[in-house]
């Protein structure tokens, strides 16, 4: 027999009925939050065209899983296909492809695995899954507003309450980039290096703008402000004022603020002026959401107004947001409301022996037939060893018809937390277990 290696590809998991309960509890959660904001489904493939993705990510491009091989047939040396990297670039394509479709506004969720070929880490996989939502057609700061707090309220409605919105603009790095006469060809490489300073800090952007070219006179005065930053968080808006151009794009972070701080839930809004995002599509106010536990954002997102351009003729402006709800899963793991969410069924109907097994088959369906969610037993084994299966998966109650319960058209209720045990008939059995879904028998 030939040697397997039985475990899944490296950055890809296996997920068990206690990890997918709560995955499945807290994606209905969040669609249902988006639905109620008015965003509606939109599904795209899960691979798109090669030519569609590249030039849309910046240094991230590389991450792309390209498909080589198809079947039998192999594209040449060349992959024309690959797994979508995120859910930004199809939407881009949709929009360019369907205009008709579309209208004046537009606003689409979509939720699904996404797939980077990434080093696998901690919080970080190569297969994973992101909620994104995206308005399309508005130029107003209402549209980022709407998307902020959208997601803000997604968290607050999955558990997450200690979270920090981090809210910057492209426009802001640009005035500050210019205030410290960075020359133009080298923006996007500085942008890349800055967005890195939460995982490398102040030296190792250092040492990184040093790589990319950056003059130490230039660097030296950059890395002040990230400093002075630190210090006292008012620092660069002080200095961006004095500019026409970081002063515009002040107004754009005051007004986003402005709508969002007051109704968010739970968490607070900062304006960070280092907070970058790598991708190179974003154009305007851009965001990134923090929470106590987690290294990485939880959610991030901004505005991509020239996007959609590359696929059409048409000027076409657009902003969203991402969960990343690999991360959230993390926080909510061994939390009180993780285990509400896991849903192990309510009973468990024993099997006495072969003579009774259409009794306990029946009764099961009984409790199922009025939303009582009900396991049936269906190994062999003896009744203590029928009752410790029940315990040790936490189901609650267990469902037991002997001779004695069979020749009296009832049925024994036996709560495993508190040990008690009631006979009742098959009615008023099922009135007990609705009525005590929750607590244990008195």
């Amino acid at each position: 027999m030939p040697k397997y290696d039985l475990s899944p590809p490296a950055g890809t998991r296996d997920f068990f009925a206690e990890d997918m309960k709560l995955r499945e509890s807290v994606l209905h959660t969040v669609r249902d939050v988006f639905e109620r904001f008015g965003f509606l489904p939109l599904e795209t493939p899960a691979f798109e065209r090669v030519d569609i993705m590249m030039g849309k990510y910046g240094e991230e491009e590389k991450l792309i899983f390209k498909i080589l091989k198809r079947g039998e047939k192999q594209s040449g040396g060349e992959a024309d296909l690959a797994l979508r990297y995120d859910f930004t670039i199809p939407l881009a394509r949709v929009v360019a492809r369907y205009p008709e479709k579309i209208g004046r506004l537009f606003r689409r969720y979509q939720i699904g695995p996404v797939w980077r070929a990434d080093r696998p880490a901690k919080g970080r996989f190569r297969e994973f899954y992101q909620c994104d939502v995206d308005i399309v057609g508005s130029r107003s700061v209402n549209a980022e507003a709407e998307v902020i707090l959208v997601l803000t309220e997604a968290l607050s409605a999955a558990g997450v309450h200690n979270f920090t919105v981090r809210l910057n603009s492209r426009k802001v790095l640009g005035a500050l980039l210019e205030m410290h006469d960075i020359p133009t060809e080298l923006h996007t490489s500085v942008t890349t290096a800055i967005d890195k300073l939460d995982k490398i800090g102040v030296v190792g952007v250092s040492a990184e703008l040093l790589q990319r070219g950056v003059p130490a006179s230039k660097r030296d005065g950059l890395l002040q402000d990230l400093e002075a930053h630190v210090a006292d968080p008012g620092h660069i808006r002080k200095r961006l004022v004095s500019l026409p151009s970081g002063e515009a794009a002040l107004r754009d972070i005051d007004q986003v603020t402005g709508i969002v701080q007051p109704l968010m839930k739970h968490g607070k809004l900062v304006f960070d002026p280092f907070v970058a995002r790598g991708l190179s599509y974003y154009t305007g106010i851009i965001f990134e959401i923090a929470a106590e536990g987690i290294g990485s954002s939880i959610a991030s997102g901004g505005r991509y107004d020239d996007l959609v351009g590359m696929f059409s003729s048409n000027e076409v402006p657009a902003c969203g947001g991402s969960l990343g709800i690999e991360r959230i899963l993390m926080l909510l793991q061994n939390t009180e409301a993780a285990r509400e969410r896991q849903n192990v069924p309510q009973v468990l109907v024993t099997i006495w022996d072969e003579n009774l097994r259409s009794d306990a088959f029946r009764f099961a369906t009984h409790l199922r037939d009025h939303g009582v969610s009900t396991e049936i037993y269906v190994g062999e084994g003896k009744l203590s060893q029928q009752i410790g299966y029940a315990s040790k998966k936490g189901i609650p109650y267990c469902a037991v018809i002997g001779p004695d319960e069979h020749a009296k058209s009832q049925v024994a209720i036996k709560d495993l937390r508190s040990q008690i045990q009631v006979l009742a008939t098959w009615d008023e059995a099922l009135q007990t277990l609705k009525r005590t879904a929750k607590t244990p028998l008195p």
